[in-house]
């Protein structure tokens, strides 16, 4: 294991590549012991934006991680709605780092469910590869990273998830999977912000009725 090659044609082969090779060829490509996000964006050109997308959201996955990633994610997902087609982060959020054992773990972390959808997953082409498709992953990254700042419970993992498929779609060029990443976020995301909004009101009852 080589790592992620260091050439454009070299890692649009990796693009057949399930989550636990994709995670673990980028621990291989950076020998040190953390990883920047800034060096993940530089290497990996114009599929930096799914694969930063991708390896920020899996600690959502983990109870007590998805805050701490939302913000870069935030970022991330505006400019890809904005039509970039590679990310350029600020310097406080590129100089930010992953050790490449965390990295590494992460791979565990997606659910069966995950596993099952990674066996399927092939280049095709389609509408959600396009410019058209990138501005609408971009929108939805943003929505999922507004519902992973906000504390709710149980609304962290549906977003996160449906995210994950999203950016796993967009770094493998395979529409049908980024459809159903598309899907699965905005219900993910609806959920959680029935969840949130029930929270609120019951927030304003409750002061309504101590008041």
């Amino acid at each position: 294991m080589d790592g992620l090659a260091h050439t454009p044609t070299d890692l649009h082969h990796e693009h057949q590549a399930p989550i636990s090779r994709i995670v673990s060829e980028v621990a291989a490509q950076f020998p040190g012991a953390r990883i920047t996000l800034g060096e993940m964006g530089e290497a990996f050109g114009d599929r930096a934006f799914g694969l930063l997308i991708l390896l920020l959201c899996l600690p959502s996955m983990l109870p007590g991680m998805a805050s701490v990633f939302g913000i870069p994610m935030l970022i991330l997902g505006l400019q890809m709605g904005m039509g970039r087609r590679e990310p350029k982060l600020p310097g406080f959020i590129a100089r930010q780092s992953i050790k490449r054992e965390d990295l590494l773990r992460l791979a565990g972390a997606s659910s069966k469910w995950l596993n099952r959808i990674e066996r399927f997953v092939k280049p095709r082409e389609g509408f959600f590869i396009s410019p058209m498709g990138d501005r609408l992953v971009g929108w939805l990254t943003v929505y999922t990273a507004a519902m992973l700042i906000l504390p709710g419970p149980g609304t962290n993992g549906p977003p996160a998830f449906g995210t994950i498929v999203m950016a796993l779609g967009v770094v493998e060029a395979d529409s049908r999977v980024v459809g159903i990443g598309v899907a699965l976020t905005l219900a993910g995301c609806l959920f959680a912000t029935c969840v949130l909004g029930a929270l609120a009101w019951m927030g304003i009852q409750a002061l309504g009725w101590i008041f």
